[in-house]
C-alpha cells in the first residue's frame, strides 16, 4: 500500500512510529505536511496537489491534525475520502471530537458516565453555575485546549467566580465541571483501534499538579481495564465515530467518568507504559480497511 501521514513534524515520535511500522509491513509511507496542500475541487475530479505533485495514488491517510488547524486539516482529510482514500479517523469524527461540548453531549446520549457539566452564554448567575456541579472545588475548561492547555482547577467558589467572570469578560467560551476529588489526580487512557482496546494506562498526576497529562510531567504505568472501562472506552470511541481514538476517564466511586475522546492520540505515553506496537495495529487497521476501499474504487472505474 502507498500510505500518506498528515503530520507538520516528521521528528514527532507518533509519526516516526508510524512511518517505521508502516514500511515494517512492506509499505510505502510519506510524510505530508497537510498545511501546505492545495485542493483542487471540480466536478468530480478532486485533487491533492503538494510541492507541485498531485497525490492521486495513495490507498490511505493516517491524519495526525493539530488542534490549531483542524479546520483546514480536517479539509484535507475530506478531501482524500472525496477521492475515495480511506482515512484511519474520518473527516466529520475529526471535527467532532475537536468540540468538547458536542463530544460531552453526544456521549451523554449514549449513556455513558460524565462528569457534570455546564455549558453557558456568557451568564452572570456565576454561583448558579458552581452549584449545579456540585460546589467548589470546580475545573474550568476552554472549548478548545489540548495536553492540560486552558484547563484550570478553582479550589473555592471566589476563585471559581473570578475566573469564571474573567473568560466571560474576554468572551471566551467555557464549560465547567465537577471535581472528582476520588480520582486524586489519576485518569486513565484507554487506547482504541477499529473497535478494540489495544492498550491502557494510568496516568498520575505530579505533586500539586492536578493535570495528569504526561507533557505535564505526569507518570505513567499498564493497567489492565476492568469491564465497566473497557465497555464505556469502546462505545465512546463509536460514537464518536472513531476507528482510533485515546479515550481519557476518571475512576470515580460511581464508575468510570469520560473526559475526553482524542482523535490524534499520541504514542510515545501508551507505547512506554504497555510496551505494545501501537503503531503496527493502526497499520494492520488500514490494511484491513483500505484493502476493501481500493476493492470498491476498482469496480467503480470498471
Amino acid at each position: 500500500m502507498n500510505i500518506a501521514i498528515l503530520s507538520r513534524d516528521p521528528k514527532l515520535y507518533s509519526t516516526r512510529r508510524l512511518k517505521e511500522a508502516g514500511e515494517a509491513r512492506g509499505h510505502h509511507v510519506e510524510i505530508i505536511d497537510h498545511m501546505k496542500c492545495i485542493l483542487l475541487i471540480e466536478k468530480k475530479n478532486p485533487t491533492v496537489w503538494y510541492n507541485g505533485r498531485k497525490l492521486d495514488y495513495f490507498d490511505a491517510v493516517i491524519p495526525r491534525i493539530g488542534a490549531s488547524v483542524t479546520f483546514y486539516g480536517a479539509a484535507v482529510v475530506r478531501q482524500f475520502e472525496m477521492m475515495k482514500v480511506f482515512t484511519a479517523v474520518e473527516s466529520q469524527a475529526l471535527i467532532r471530537s475537536r468540540d468538547k461540548l458536542r463530544s460531552l453531549q453526544i456521549l451523554s446520549r449514549a449513556g455513558l458516565g460524565l462528569p457534570k457539566t455546564v455549558f453557558m452564554d456568557y451568564s452572570r448567575d456565576t454561583e448558579g453555575i458552581i452549584e449545579a456541579v456540585g460546589g467548589a472545588p470546580v475545573v474550568i475548561k476552554l472549548l478548545e485546549g489540548t495536553q492540560g492547555l486552558g484547563v484550570v482547577l478553582a479550589e473555592n467558589k471566589k476563585a471559581a467566580q473570578s475566573v469564571i467572570e474573567a473568560f466571560h469578560g474576554v468572551k471566551t467560551r467555557i464549560i465547567v465541571q465537577e471535581f472528582i476529588k476520588e480520582a486524586k489526580g489519576i485518569d486513565i487512557r484507554a487506547f482504541i483501534v477499529n473497535g478494540e482496546v489495544v492498550g491502557a494506562m494510568r496516568r498520575q498526576a505530579r505533586d500539586g499538579e492536578f493535570r495528569s497529562n504526561l507533557h505535564r510531567g505526569g507518570t505513567a504505568q499498564v493497567i489492565k481495564l476492568n469491564r465497566n472501562e473497557r465497555h464505556a472506552a469502546i462505545i465512546a470511541a463509536k460514537k464518536m465515530g472513531l476507528g482510533v481514538a485515546g479515550v481519557d476517564m476518571l475512576p470515580s466511586k460511581r464508575g468510570p467518568l469520560i473526559i475526553e475522546v482524542n482523535s490524534s492520540p499520541g504514542l510515545e505515553g501508551i507505547e512506554g507504559a504497555t510496551k505494545v506496537d501501537i503503531a503496527g495495529k493502526i497499520i494492520q487497521y488500514l490494511e484491513k480497511h483500505a484493502v476493501k476501499k481500493k476493492i470498491q474504487k476498482d469496480k467503480v472505474n470498471a
